[in-house]
């Protein structure tokens, strides 16, 4: 998967809005634990959000470059929260069918 259409980020956003954010984006930046953090949550997750406490003027750059590291996809930004999508590997484990 590519890109998400219009449908595919309203599912994604709404199954998003209960979730609390489970990578935060503090003084040191993009680390790599930063990266190995996000990939492991999309592993486990799919869907999550990453939380920008420090760096909120570069979060979309930040975010793109998270996204091509990982290989997720942007759903949204909003405020300075991120939310990143992973299509499951496996047909079964997949959490939503877009």
């Amino acid at each position: 998967m590519t890109e998400l259409n219009s449908k595919q980020r309203k599912i994604l956003e709404k199954a998003a809005h209960d979730l609390q954010p489970v990578v935060i984006v503090g003084g040191a930046g993009v680390t790599e634990g930063v990266v190995q953090m996000v990939e492991s949550s999309l592993v486990s997750h799919e869907l999550i959000k990453v939380k920008f406490n420090e760096y909120k003027d570069e979060k979309k750059e930040l975010t793109e470059e998270l996204c091509s590291q990982c290989n997720a996809l942007l759903v949204r930004i909003i405020g300075n929260v991120a939310i990143l999508y992973r299509e499951a590997e496996k047909p079964d484990d997949r959490k939503f069918n877009l």
